[in-house]
């Protein structure tokens, strides 16, 4: 990229600005410093979604983290008996699909848009090319998302403990 055309990003598009103000805001990035925010924003691609537009059906393979900006997107999962299983309601500034980041396996939920909702998706092919030229950006990442995915893994042991007690 010229200097001229990195310049022209940093300063003068405001919405080069807004995307590194929201993302600035997340957990997962607030390590990354104003520099490597911005090589973050070139990676992202922003996409809006329809209320009831599909973003990844269940058994999909996975090639992307979403990061909700606006909206709300439900996760569900088809049950033994093909009937519908709510999962969660994502909310503005969380993200969700981080396990495609990590590996190439078939989606375990269906995530559809319940309103009009603007997401970022990071691709794991751009994620590999930040840890070829930034090293510092994708470690953080990925740092985040091994302690996200240690705290789901310890809540639902403690879960399947709880309800082993029980029975």
């Amino acid at each position: 990229m010229s200097l001229f055309k990195g310049l022209k990003h940093w300063f003068l598009d405001p919405q080069f600005a807004r995307k590194k103000q929201f993302l600035r805001s997340l957990e997962i990035f607030q390590d990354l410093n104003n520099n490597e925010l911005g090589r973050l924003v070139q990676a992202l691609h922003a996409r809006t979604y329809r209320p009831g537009e599909v973003i990844f059906e269940e058994g999909d393979i996975g090639r992307a983290l979403f990061i909700l900006e606006s909206g709300k997107v439900d996760l569900t999962r088809r049950g033994p008996g093909g009937e519908t299983l709510p999962l969660y309601t994502v909310k503005p500034g969380e993200w969700f699909g981080e396990m495609a980041l990590l590996e190439s396996l078939p989606r375990s939920a269906t995530a559809a848009a319940t309103e009009t909702s603007r997401l970022h998706l990071l691709y794991r092919t751009k994620l590999e090319a930040l840890l070829q030229a930034e090293p510092r950006i994708g470690v953080t990442i990925m740092g985040h998302l091994a302690r996200l995915l240690s705290t789901r893994l310890r809540r639902a042991t403690g879960a399947f403990t709880a309800s082993a007690a029980r029975d």
